[in-house]
Parts: structure tokens; C-alpha cells; sequence
């Protein structure tokens, strides 16, 4: 068997980490893929031996260490534990499966992926040959997208299908693609880049206190369950009175919701000095279609850190009085009592709760009186 030489060997590893293809590498230098494949692996081993990271070890690192965050996030924001029965473990997955991928829910919960979609299957109504298909399709469409190194979108994996002879359309892919969070990292390496960078930039920085009304808003969602449904709860709150602007209730949580309370507080308020909007990383406050609403009526978004509840604690306050004195107290006996419930207690918290942040002021008052005063001077600013 002949040796390669070490500047061989050197080579071909460089080309993988620049993010070459094995097959080309092996085609272009008459070299076996056993090999490049062995060769890859040995210098990936080094790490433990105290060598520094390459590009791509990092980039797979981060992406596991991403995964593992959103399995985190799910069994937070999930009323039952990975212990649970099947059945609310499938509630779960489909109440979020709109912000999350079906990969990671069903790992997070421990749940077989192949049993949630026959879950699926066994309660749709109508189209259940299309489900079938679907279901059958997606272990294959899977296994083609990693076998090409996450490169293939829904087209060539659609090409590839055909030739292997599977009867599918290319809508059906994109389909099942997009739900199971296969996206090419050729069509949207540049738009995640993107999104990361401004999904990073945290404008607040924990600053509460603020010197006038609309100059800060801060927003969440909760969710609650009533009659086995999951709602969820959009709030908007404005730093400076800690009053509440808007709120919105629905049964998904996502773009729609956000954007929906978001249009009420500008409605309702009409800022026109400079505004600061801060949340989460959720993906309904990093949408396209969210920053794009918030950047045409000229608001400026800062999010938190990942994995940092102080970063918006004023609004984790507000949701743990919130259901404290509200949610977990009344036994809901309608859908309509629940939404009732929750226009009830904003009320009671904006016009009749105290507010220690607020020398014992209620939000509506505390904001009432900076308004008095301004209209005698308007140059007055305060800091609370």
C-alpha cells in the first residue's frame, strides 16, 4: 500500500475545512474516499489533543450548541416533561410547531418522529393518502439533503427523487423541507448570516429606566392553557410607567401576533420621537416581516442575549404577576370568560395596581402625571 506524503494528506484536509466536497477532493486527487473521509477524521481528533479549532468544527459546534438551546427554550415553554403521556407530548409539538422544527420538538420531548406524524396521520381529516406520502417521504428527503452536505435545496432534491424514481412534486418538497427545517445553506447562508448579526444587537443592555413615555417599549409572549388548548399572549409594555399598551390573544404563537399587538400599540399611541422596541430571539420578533413593519414606521429593535431572562426582565416580572394574581386563580368556564379574564386584569393592572418601580403609583397614574407636567414645560424630563 503506498504512503502519501504529509503535505498530501495536509492538502486534501485544507480543501475539506475550505469547504470542499469529499467526492471532488477524491476525483481531483485520484484518492479513495476512505482515505479523505479517514484523513478528515484524524485531523477532527486532534482537537483533543490540544490543537486550535478549524472553521468548520466551529461552525458544527455552534450549530449543536444552537440545537441544544432550542431544546432548552421547548421544555421551558412545555406544561409537561419529557415523562408525559404521548398525547400531551403531541399537543406540545403541534402548538409550537410553527417557531420550532419537528426535529428538535420531538427531541426535546422524547418523542418518536415517526410516531408524532402517524399521530398525524391517525387525526387528519380528509387528504390522508397526501399525510401517508409525506410521512414516507421525509426519512428519504432527509437522508439525500445530509448525504450533500446540507448544499441541495428543494429543486435538486426534487431532480434527485425523480431520478431514483420516487413520484413527488417539487412543491411537496420544499413542503417538507421547510417543515422540518432543511433549509440549503446556499440560499440562505447570507440571510442567516444577516439576521444572526441583528438578532445579536442587544440596544437596551438591562437599561429600565427611561425618561419619557414611548421611548421604550418591551415585549413577550406567554402562553396559557385552558380546555386543553394552548393561547398565546402577546404583551406590550411601555418602560417608562411599566403600563400596558397593547395585548393580543391566539393559538399560535407567532409573525402574525406579534405584528398584530405591535400595530395596536402604534395606533394606540402614535409615537413620534425616537422608540426603542425590545423582546426576545423568538422567530416572531426576528421575522422578515416583523423587522420590515417595525423599520416603515421608523422603530428601532433590540433584542436579548440567547439564554438571557434578565435582558427583558421587566417583562418576566409582568408575566409572573400576571398569572399569579390572574391565570392560575380563576377556573375559566369559556373561551370567552378566559379572553374576558385577561382584558380584566390589564385594566386592573395599568388603572388600579400600585407599582413599587413607581413610588407606589399606578401606571396610568404615574404616566398621567409626567403628562401634567410636560404641558407646563416642555423641556421637562424625569428619571425615575
Amino acid at each position: 500500500m503506498n504512503k502519501h506524503p504529509e503535505d498530501v494528506k495536509t492538502s486534501v484536509v485544507n480543501r475539506y475545512l475550505n469547504g470542499e466536497q469529499i467526492s471532488k477532493i477524491s476525483h481531483d486527487m485520484n484518492i479513495s474516499r476512505t482515505t479523505v473521509y479517514t484523513w478528515v477524521k484524524q485531523h477532527n481528533n486532534s482537537f483533543n489533543k490540544g490543537k486550535a479549532p478549524n472553521f468548520r468544527y466551529l461552525h458544527d459546534l455552534e450549530q449543536k450548541c444552537e440545537r441544544q438551546q432550542k431544546m432548552i427554550e421547548i421544555l421551558k415553554r412545555s406544561p409537561y416533561t419529557p415523562s408525559a403521556p404521548l398525547s400531551k407530548k403531541y399537543e406540545v409539538i403541534k402548538a409550537l410547531s410553527t417557531e420550532y422544527n419537528i426535529n428538535t420538538l420531538c427531541e426535546a420531548l422524547d418523542v418518536a418522529k415517526g410516531g408524532y406524524y402517524n399521530h398525524l396521520l391517525r387525526n387528519k381529516n380528509g387528504n390522508t393518502k397526501a399525510a401517508r406520502k409525506q410521512s414516507e417521504m421525509t426519512p428519504i428527503i432527509e437522508q439525500i439533503f445530509h448525504e450533500n452536505n446540507e448544499v441541495f435545496g428543494s429543486s435538486k432534491i426534487y431532480a434527485t427523487l425523480k431520478d431514483r424514481g420516487y413520484a413527488i412534486s417539487e412543491s411537496t418538497v420544499a413542503k417538507i423541507m421547510h417543515q422540518n427545517g432543511l433549509f440549503s445553506i446556499r440560499a440562505c447562508a447570507k440571510t442567516l448570516y444577516k439576521q444572526q448579526l441583528e438578532r445579536k444587537n442587544n440596544i437596551l443592555q438591562q437599561q429600565f429606566h427611561v425618561s419619557r413615555p414611548n421611548e421604550v417599549w418591551v415585549s413577550d409572549v406567554t402562553y396559557f392553557s385552558v380546555f386543553n388548548r394552548m393561547y398565546y399572549i402577546c404583551v406590550i409594555v411601555d418602560l417608562y410607567a411599566r403600563k400596558v399598551i397593547a395585548h393580543k390573544i391566539s393559538k399560535h404563537n407567532s409573525t402574525q401576533l406579534t405584528k398584530a399587538t405591535a400595530k395596536s400599540a402604534y395606533e394606540l399611541r402614535k409615537p413620534t420621537d425616537t422608540l426603542l422596541f425590545h423582546s426576545d430571539q423568538g422567530s416572531n420578533y426576528t421575522s422578515i416581516e416583523f423587522r420590515k413593519y417595525l423599520k416603515s414606521i421608523n422603530i428601532t429593535q433590540s433584542f436579548s442575549n440567547p439564554g438571557m431572562p434578565y435582558d427583558n426582565s421587566v417583562m418576566e416580572s409582568f408575566f409572573g404577576s400576571f398569572k399569579r394574581e390572574a391565570l392560575y386563580r380563576y377556573h375559566f368556564k369559556t373561551e370567552k370568560d378566559f379572553f374576558r379574564g385577561v382584558d380584566t386584569y390589564m385594566a386592573f393592572y395599568n388603572e388600579r395596581r400600585p407599582h413599587s418601580v413607581l413610588m407606589n403609583q399606578t401606571p396610568s397614574k404615574f404616566e398621567a402625571n409626567y403628562y401634567n407636567i410636560y404641558k407646563r414645560n416642555p423641556d421637562f424630563q424625569t428619571e425615575q
